[in-house]
């Protein structure tokens, strides 16, 4: 591959080692690297959640992120600590903060709540080669916060990225570097093709299928194969297989079409559809509200129901077409209708509410079957509880169903992320 026309910058990733079990490690005094710790929700009960786990805890006992309560071992040496999402943003702003005092904001991206890009190519004159960059970054975050966090260096964000999953992660110093020229030793090496960025299990079958196995196969893959089998994305697989990648952190993308949504799963098995009809009224309040704050509408309403994994079906997801809205009654009633349109009388375990096609909000929408008079104090009704619960929070004013068994809003509004604040 001649790469003279690729970009060659110096791109730094990033990642905080086991981010909220280490941030709960250094709370308690302990080294997270030598301490059994893991971050648990719902630690009451055998199905509770593993959020984070030390990497102690991976090696010792092969605790990973997604494990159960039930599947931890009775060793007194564990700690279960229950979340605290907003002091987990709290520690990410400090983190944020060290970066840029490395880099200028817009050489800065967040990738997730523990991992991040820099971009130091302009940097040098300050702070020296990039290596001497990530050992000052790696240091001063452990200096100041007491977490260890490993570094990838690359000459694009996807090398930069690869070589902080396939190398950094495994090397005591936790930094490693792969440039254009370590393609073929490197890249071309990944153990399992699921190791490399952009592919998972059912992209991975697809491509065996085509007789693609391993990374070095895919960079050989002829393209009118690719293209024919996998459209546009199989192409792209391949440049990445040849360690191409044009995105520039500086060059923000903005996405065509918003849409708002939100999702939960459940505690238990909804047996009752008058369960679900709550928690589906519940969030679509809470959706209608982010809209009105964006001053939007959205005129198509999606609902996804998943069914309980001892069901024989899995669920639906349906969507209906709107008069651009923003009313919080009109969303309940539009999802309300697709749920007993589709509802299959299944226990339920997932539900999800999306509103699209969104658009800037022009004017009040008049029905022809209604009130003018009452349309425009349903509006006003709408704002004025916007009002009070930006002020005094969501669960200052809600309905009173949210009181009854199976509501799961006055519990959630006080989460982060979908777990405890």
């Amino acid at each position: 591959m001649d790469y003279s026309h690729a970009p060659k910058r110096d791109l730094l990733c990033i990642d905080v080692k086991s981010f909220f079990a280490s941030v709960e490690c250094v709370e308690r005094g302990l080294n997270p690297l030598e301490t059994h710790l893991v971050v648990m929700s719902n630690a009451d009960r055998a199905g509770g959640l593993v959020l984070a786990a030390s990497p102690k805890m991976k090696k010792d006992f092969g605790i990973q992120t997604g494990s159960r309560r039930f599947e931890l071992p009775n060793d007194s040496r564990i700690i279960i600590a229950a979340p605290r999402m907003k002091h987990y943003l709290k520690v990410n702003a400090a983190i944020q903060e060290i970066f840029l005092r490395f880099v200028p904001e817009e050489y800065y991206m967040a990738y997730s709540i523990d991992e991040s890009f820099l971009d130091v190519t302009g940097s040098h004159a300050l702070f020296g080669t990039t290596r001497e960059i990530a050992r000052n970054i790696q240091e001063t975050i452990y200096r100041e916060l007491g977490l260890f966090v490993t570094v990838g260096i690359g000459d694009n964000m996807l090398l930069a990225k690869l070589a902080m999953d396939n190398e950094a992660k495994k090397k005591i110093q936790g930094l490693a570097e792969w440039r254009y020229s370590d393609v073929p030793g490197k890249l071309w090496k990944i153990a399992k093709i699921t190791d490399f960025w952009g592919i998972g299990n059912r992209m991975a079958k697809r491509l065996q299928r085509l007789g693609i196995f391993s990374v070095y196969d895919l960079s050989q893959a002829p393209d009118y194969l690719l293209k024919k089998e996998l459209g546009v994305i199989g192409l792209e697989l391949k440049q990445h297989a040849h360690g191409l990648d044009y995105s520039r952190i500086n060059e923000k993308y903005a996405p065509a079409e918003k849409s708002y949504g939100k999702s939960q799963i459940l505690e238990r098995d909804y047996q009752s559809a008058a369960e679900v009809i709550i928690v589906i009224q519940e969030m679509a309040e809470e959706i209608a509200m982010r809209l009105r704050t964006a001053g939007v509408d959205t005129s198509t309403i999606t609902l996804f129901v998943g069914y309980s994994k001892y069901s024989i079906l899995r669920g639906f997801r349906h969507q209906m077409k709107i008069q651009p809205t923003n009313a919080s009654y009109i969303i309940k009633q539009t999802l309300l209708q697709l749920f007993w349109k589709y509802y299959e009388k299944e226990p339920v375990r997932s539900i999800a509410v999306t509103c699209g096609t969104i658009t800037q909000k022009k004017g009040l929408q008049l029905n022809l079957f209604e009130d003018p008079q009452k349309t425009l104090q349903k509006q006003q009704l709408d704002v004025t509880i916007d009002k009070i619960r930006k002020r005094y929070g969501f669960k200052s004013l809600m309905h009173a169903n949210s009181l009854i068994e199976g509501a799961t809003g006055l519990k959630r509004s006080t989460f982060v992320g979908g777990h405890k604040g």
